[in-house]
């Protein structure tokens, strides 16, 4: 997308979107987020896994576990990792 001086249109806007991306029966915001999150990971294998997490778990917690991985240099498994780090939270949480 082209950054442009002043402001943009909706349609310019939306051209930035990749809309297309998402499953044909995602209709729920949990199963937009957690598709996502799935992309993100590089683990669209498991999607399942990342809605359920994502209708059931704290949002705060997956954004924290997301920002860890995010963060995180030479990972061979960033699904691995995030699970990991989300049951270290899910943990300290319950403390």
């Amino acid at each position: 997308m082209k950054k442009t001086k002043g402001l943009q249109s909706i349609q310019q806007i939306l051209a930035g979107y990749n809309l297309g991306d998402k499953g044909k029966y995602i209709t729920r915001e949990f199963q937009d987020y957690g598709y996502r999150l799935a992309q993100e990971l590089k683990d669209e294998k498991h999607k399942s896994l990342y809605i359920k997490l994502a209708k059931e778990i704290d949002r705060k917690l997956l954004e924290e576990a997301k920002i860890f991985v995010k963060d995180a240099r030479e990972v061979k498994s960033k699904g691995r990792l995030f699970m990991w780090k989300l049951a270290e939270l899910r943990r300290n949480s319950a403390k």
